[in-house]
């Protein structure tokens, strides 16, 4: 008589941040291989929200990471492994920072919620971003209310009584402002601009060599073994909130070269000393014709090209994707916008906050926790996560473009990251979650900005770890204007 053979007993399923690395990763048709050179481990929440924010920035960060790695492995080195630490990930994205410190405030007083149609709000709620001033004077002022420093939020409340949620909106996208409605999930999935979404992969990779003669692969400068896997590649980072500063961050930490390029007519966040770190700093003034000639001269040996202006801004300084491209024949371009580069809201300003509120997602934590009161996510999730992605585009391009020439166009949005987060899951208690506490992830870097043009900058380190060639930033962060704009000699 035989005996029935044993079941073999069921794996462990992947950890989440794995299982979504892995996604991502095939997504783009990157070697299988080297996932198995990715240690993304732990399945517990970290910050207290009923979204998987810790997952998706373990498998954003471990994402870039990888990428990273096997670039390196394209460069001739052997493949290294990746860690990324799942507190160590959702803390880097909370965008903490002091200064000399000093932390500074992360919102204007008038940024934030309001009620319209009254204090219950029965004519829905919105968000208003007030952090650049321009914003916070043309929103008072379609308010009807005197923009300066002495304006109150009961002031802001007041005026909205008189205004639905959808009106306000409209009409301060019209002006150019920036304001979002609060609408649930079911709203956004029924919008126009999510429907034109619909169907698209979180990170967009095309080739925009067409009507161009196919570039060949770019040569790489050769490295060794010790130096880290993006070292001599040349990037410039065309980009000013978060989510574009983050990525080029991030590709310093790991070798490249990156060069941040203001205007000198344009304003800054405070997280700017935050996010310059490991990059040169320099001022180019578009609106003239030296400005654009200097850029050009930046993109003859650039690799790649970050941009994170509204759709169609830099297109009217000539440097669109397949002008750079004819240019520089090669280039990968990568393109970062709030809702996505189709769609009626194609062009429409937004900030992390705004898509957070238009997209679903401050009304489902709202509705997670029991109030009646929008609430938002415990970090900008959005705006950290497309900044890894974005990372991971690019470097997964540069892959491509090695192997097989081309020119190259990497797209990420907000609103695309927050379609990714919301395939994550949700969390039944994820809310009753306690902050870890920051001090064993922060280190101090010196800074060039503070009163006497020196300071210390107190941040959370990079995450991920790699087996050989450790990541970090041998630059400290710089205002504006610190550099010339000429790449220096490798």
């Amino acid at each position: 008589m035989s005996l029935p053979m044993p079941t073999p007993p069921l794996a462990d399923p992947p950890a989440p941040a794995l299982a979504a690395l892995t996604a991502l990763w095939q997504g783009l048709g990157l070697p299988a291989e080297a996932l198995a050179h990715a240690h993304l481990p732990g399945t517990a929440p970290v910050l207290p929200s009923s979204f998987a924010v810790a997952t998706a920035a373990q498998a954003s960060l471990g994402a870039a990471a990888l990428a990273a790695a096997e670039i390196g492995h394209q460069r001739g080195g052997p493949r290294q492994t990746i860690s990324v630490d799942r507190s160590h990930a959702a803390l880097e994205c909370t965008a903490w920072f002091a200064l000399d410190g000093t932390t500074p405030p992360a919102w204007d007083p008038i940024s934030g919620l309001y009620p319209c149609g009254g204090p219950a709000g029965p004519a829905g709620w919105v968000r208003i971003h007030a952090n650049f001033a321009h914003h916070r004077d043309g929103a008072l002022g379609q308010l009807g209310r005197p923009p300066g420093p002495g304006t109150e939020r009961s002031a802001v409340s007041q005026a909205l009584v008189g205004w639905t949620a959808a009106a306000f909106e409209q009409a301060a996208a019209d002006a150019g402002l920036v304001v979002a409605a609060v609408r649930s999930f079911a709203q956004w999935d029924a919008h126009p601009q999510a429907l034109a979404l619909a169907g698209r992969p979180v990170v967009s990779i095309t080739n925009i060599d067409t009507g161009l003669a196919p570039a060949a692969p770019l040569a790489w400068p050769a490295i060794t073994p010790d130096q880290r896997p993006l070292s001599g590649l040349r990037v410039l980072d065309l980009t000013r909130i978060l989510a574009g500063p983050v990525a080029g961050r991030c590709l310093a930490a790991y070798g490249a070269e990156v060069m941040l390029v203001n205007g000198p007519h344009l304003p800054n966040i405070d997280s700017i000393a935050d996010t310059s770190r490991g990059k040169l700093s320099a001022q180019v003034d578009l609106r003239v014709p030296t400005g654009r000639d200097q850029l050009l001269s930046l993109l003859d040996s650039a690799q790649v090209f970050l941009q994170g202006y509204r759709p169609g801004a830099l297109a009217g300084h000539g440097f669109d994707p397949v002008a750079l491209a004819r240019r520089r024949p090669g280039i990968v371009v990568g393109a970062l916008s709030a809702y996505g580069g189709v769609g009626p809201w194609a062009e429409r300003r937004g900030f992390d906050s705004l898509v957070q509120t238009a997209t679903g997602f401050n009304l489902a934590e709202a509705q997670a926790a029991g109030s009646a009161t929008p609430k938002a996510l415990p970090l900008q999730i959005l705006d950290y996560a497309t900044g890894y992605l974005m990372a991971f585009g690019l470097q997964a391009a540069l892959w491509r473009q090695a192997r097989q020439g081309g020119s190259w166009l990497v797209q990420v949005s907000l609103a695309e990251t927050g379609h990714w987060l919301r395939g994550l899951g949700r969390l039944a208690d994820g809310l009753n979650t306690l902050k870890p506490d920051l001090a064993p992830y922060l280190a101090d870097s010196p800074s060039g900005f503070g009163p006497q043009g020196q300071s210390i900058v107190r941040a959370v380190r990079h995450a991920a770890l790699f087996s050989r060639t450790p990541a970090g930033w041998q630059r400290p962060s710089m205002p504006p204007g610190s550099h010339p704009p000429i790449w220096p000699d490798l």
